[in-house]
Order: structure tokens, then sequence, then C-alpha cells
């Protein structure tokens, strides 16, 4: 770094940009995600050192990330704050970007605070901020610029009339085993006869999570508790199977529209095997709530990304997670009788027969190239999990635990760590389903103990689907 940049680093950041941060800081602790591609971005700047980089990405949690970003951000120089902003509209952030670059005339909200530096941490208080003894007595006193980097507890802000959508039940943990490589003569015997999945990053991945909701715009939605773990578990495992993850949290119904859409048009899909989308958040059947109480629907979504409206995909795999419930009733599961497993119908599909020589007058044309195009269908190459079923009478609950996220990514996480080496991924989504039969509820002296759940995946792939995790062709 030359001599000219050093002196500027010493000025750190203009006044009015350290006044934006922290109007800011609250919810850029809750809201913004602090990925590699943010953090590559500051890097490229000369915003962010190699060694700040990794201290950032070493920390555990999403807030605990943003809480350290915006400790070093300060002291940056003139350009830190510009090139943070720069780098929110790089990332599909463009919320938190608003949000910072609005003025303060319009909010009012321009108040001036204090930072205290953490102490290290004494064994026993993990995640909590330390003060210095000389500094205790200020404690009530100070307006922290920064919130704790504690793991957020929502309080109740209203009485609730009602039990959730989503049932809050304990259970163990998603692992945090590293994704197991795909061996080069796996490949090589299942490459010709599946999708193309080698480009490095595989595809893109958008991941939108809603938490907390509005309650005023949505009194009968409770938050999520348990949400912003699914998040992180699904950051986490299609980062190491080399997607370019991208994690949008507690949007409204326009918001999760306008992210689609972005999304769908990014150039960078032209370039890549597949994409990847997983919406979190409270739902009925066909649709999804935003944080303003108002649905998505997810044929609209689906449809976003058909062969039409997204032709850089065509012929590429597009695959959907849904966590969210698809009704309001539980299932509490049905006693299994003894003797044989039943057997599956026989498969009744008729064939499409006598069409051949159909064709209508606009098929028959050649093109400019002299040849006709190959149709596709309108939608085709699509596979999407959802964490409950569709019913026509009943429809379960996904359940969700309060401290480790919902049953469905916890299995969705393991099964792909363990199993996407070897195993294609409509039949990872078998195991998921089977995992997730063999799941009950453990809540005693309420109507949850041994509830259950039952997810299922539809799927218009036309080939196997092989993430090849770690695997990269020589050429």
């Amino acid at each position: 770094m030359n001599v000219r940049w050093s002196k500027m680093l010493e000025c750190g950041m203009l006044e009015r940009d350290r006044r934006a941060l922290r109007r800011r800081s609250n919810i850029l602790i809750k809201q913004l995600v602090v990925d590699e591609l943010l953090i590559q971005s500051l890097q490229a700047d000369d915003i962010l050192t190699e060694s700040m980089a990794e201290s950032i990405m070493a920390e555990q949690t999403s807030q605990k990330r943003s809480w350290r970003l915006l400790l070093f951000l300060p002291k940056r120089g003139p350009r830190a704050f510009s090139s943070f902003c720069s780098a929110l509209r790089e990332t599909e952030q463009q919320h938190l970007y608003d949000l910072l670059t609005q003025s303060p005339e319009k909010d009012g909200k321009d108040t001036p605070v204090e930072i205290i530096q953490p102490e290290e941490e004494p064994e026993g208080n993990t995640g909590r901020l330390v003060m210095p003894t000389t500094e205790k007595k200020r404690e009530r006193c100070v307006d922290y610029s920064l919130p704790l980097p504690t793991q957020e507890e929502i309080a109740a802000k209203r009485a609730r009339t009602h039990e959730s959508m989503e049932f809050s039940l304990d259970a163990d943990s998603p692992i945090n085993t590293p994704v197991l490589p795909c061996t080069p003569d796996f490949y090589l015997s299942h490459c010709h006869q599946s999708y193309k999945m080698n480009s490095s990053p595989r595809g893109l991945a958008l991941v939108i999570s809603n938490v907390t909701f509005d309650p005023c715009a949505a009194p009968d939605l409770d938050p999520r508790k348990g949400g912003e773990v699914d998040d992180e578990v699904l950051r986490k495992v299609f980062t190491e199977l080399d997607y370019l993850v991208t994690v949008h949290r507690d949007l409204t119904a326009q918001g999760m529209r306008s992210c689609i859409e972005n999304f769908c048009r990014r150039p960078d899909h032209r370039t890549v095997d597949s994409c990847v989308v997983c919406l979190l958040s409270h739902g009925v059947d066909g649709a999804i709530y935003g944080t303003d109480g108002q649905l998505l629907q997810l044929d609209w979504v689906f449809k976003s990304f058909d062969n039409a409206h997204c032709p850089l995909l065509q012929n590429k795999p597009k695959i959907f997670f849904i966590q969210a419930c698809r009704g309001e009733e539980m299932d509490c599961g049905v006693e299994q009788i003894d003797g044989p497993a039943r057997t599956c119908s026989p498969c009744c599909e008729q064939l499409d027969a006598g069409r051949e020589g159909q064709g209508d007058a606009h098929s028959r044309q050649r093109g400019d190239m002299g040849r006709p195009r190959i149709k596709l269908p309108q939608r085709s190459d699509m596979i999407c999990g959802f964490a409950s079923l569709k019913g026509q009478r009943i429809c379960t609950a996904a359940m969700r635990n309060t401290k480790r996220g919902s049953w469905f990514i916890q299995e969705l996480n393991t099964t792909l760590r363990l199993q996407a080496r070897d195993t294609h991924l409509a039949d990872i989504m078998v195991q998921v389903n089977r995992r997730i039969k063999e799941r009950e509820g453990y809540a005693p002296g309420t109507a949850h103990h041994r509830c259950k759940e039952m997810s299922e995946f539809t799927s218009s792939l036309c080939k196997d689907l092989y993430l090849f995790p770690k695997y990269q062709p020589q050429y």
C-alpha cells in the first residue's frame, strides 16, 4: 500500500458517513449478509486486508460477521463508505444501500452514540460484551453504536391469540461434517449420462429467509425463531458445493419479487451449469408470506425460471427448496399395523401416440439459418423439495427447531454433505423424505408430542443430476 493511501486511512471515514453507519447499525447487524462476494469486493477496493477478511469470516454467526465488519469500516479511510455501498449493490442488498444513502432529514434518527470495544470473553460468557471494570458504571447511560454480537432473542411484541403455524420443537443439531468429495472415477463414469455439472462456480444460489414479520401488517405471523439458523446452514452447504450464494432476510412480498426478478436477469447464469433457489418463510398451499403479510405465489416463482422467462438457464437444472407450511393442520401420525408393507400401485402411463405428423404450419417453416429450431416445453429441468405435503384435505405443518433450525433443512444439509458425492439429487430427496418420516416431535404434555412431518419433491428433470462436489475436470 502506498504512502498516500496510508495517510488517507489515518484520516478515517468522513463524519457524515460515520453517522450514516451509526444511524442504521441496528438494521445492518440484523439484515446485512456478509458473504465471500461482499468481502471480495471490499478487498478489491483495498478497504479490507486479508487478515481483516479472515477475522470477519471466522465469526460463527451472521450477526457477528456483520458486527465485526462494521467495527472495521470507520477506520478504513474516506472511500470505505462508498465502497461498502457499491458492495451492497453488487451483492443484491439494494434495500440496505437505499437505507444508508437516505438523507437523515427523512427519518430524523441522527443520534450520536459511543462505541465501547469488547474485551476478551471469559469462559461461559460466549457472545456477551464484557465491560472493562472502569467502564461498568457508564453501562446504563451509553447508547452503543453497534449492537452486542449475540444471538438475537426476538421479544414478543403482542399477545399470542393462537399457536404459530410453524411449531417450534427441539431435536438433534444439523451436522457440520465437510461435504464429501466426488472421486474422479465416479465423475468419469457418470458425467456423460447426467446434466453437465463442472463449471466453477456450479451456479448461483439465492436464499430468501423471512424470520421477523411486521406486527402491524402481519399480526398473525409469529417470528420464526430458529429460522436464521436455516439460512446459515444453507449458505454453508451450498458454498461448499461450489455455489455463489446470496442470502436475503426479512423481505416483503414485493421485495421477494424484485429480488427474484433481479436474480433471474443476472448474466452470470450464462456461464454456469445450474441454479439454486431457497425460500424460507410462513406459507400456505401454493404461496409464501412476505414480512408484510402479503403472499408471493410459488407458481410465479417457477414461471420466472422457465424456458421462456429465463433463457440463460435453458436445459440447465433449476433447484428449489421451499421451507414453509402448506396448511394449518398438524400431522399427529397414524399407528402402523402389523403385517407386510403395502406396495405401490403399478404405473398407468399412457403413451402419446398418433401425433407424429400433426405439426402446424409454423413448425415447418425454416428460420434464417435454414433449419427449424428445437422447441422446448415452457417449463422443464426443475426439481423442487417441499418441507411439507400438499394435501387436498390435510396439509401438514413444517416442524422447526427453535435453536437448530427446521427438520427439513437439517436433513437436507446432512444428506447433501454425506451423499452428494455419489448420489443424484432425486435420490437425495428420497433419502430426505425417509429421514423426515422417521422423526417425531418431543414435547410431552402438549399437542405437539410425537407429531409428524412428511416432506415431498416434484421433478421435471430429464437426466440424473449429480452435483459432483469438489471435483474439477482437468483439461
